[in-house]
């Protein structure tokens, strides 16, 4: 039997969910592109929406460090996904998917994105899971009892880093 080398944290596998636009330019694509394949060389499993622009970007780089990339597609058929997606889950429900999208990860990682990527960062801060923000929105509260926990990463290495450690310490402390 072949061990797996996955590191697991109480019998889990860390996962990392990447969320950002379905539409990114070259410099997005390519940062997006080294998170995911930050995340596959920190053998944690990569979770993305699994289309194109950023979704396709970290699959990529997550495959061409080879990882496991989990596509959680808004459509009903497995063929919508980008080339990279190992796990192929068509949920049918269209924007809906952003809560499995975001509670499919330990942590989160936010970069670019349109209003589909602010609703996932809604759903993060809302579920209480880390939130790592590369080059996406930015937060005002509208009162102190709003005041998100967000962890500003200043290069995709970074993002990944921090993601990995508030992934690690979210395993072992939350209740899952």
């Amino acid at each position: 039997m072949i061990k797996n080398k996955l590191p697991e944290i109480n019998g889990r596998i860390i996962k990392i969910s990447v969320i950002g636009g379905a539409k990114c330019g070259k410099a997005v694509y390519d940062d997006a592109y080294k998170i995911g394949y930050c995340i596959a060389k920190n053998n944690a499993i990569l979770v993305c929406g699994g289309l194109s622009g950023v979704m396709e970007a970290c699959a990529h780089g997550a495959k061409d460090a080879g990882g496991i990339t989990i596509g959680i597609l808004p459509a009903e058929y497995e063929s919508l996904a980008n080339k990279y997606i190992d796990i192929k889950i068509p949920t049918g429900i269209g924007y809906a998917r952003n809560v499995i999208v975001v509670k499919s990860g330990h942590a989160v990682i936010a970069i670019d994105g349109g209003f589909g990527t602010l609703s996932e960062i809604g759903y993060t801060l809302s579920y209480g899971k880390p939130l790592i923000a590369y080059q996406t929105w930015t937060l005002i509260p509208c009162a102190s009892e709003y005041e998100p926990e967000i962890h500003i990463a200043k290069t995709p290495e970074e993002a990944v880093k921090k993601a990995i450690e508030h992934a690690l310490y979210y395993v072992k402390n939350a209740v899952l």
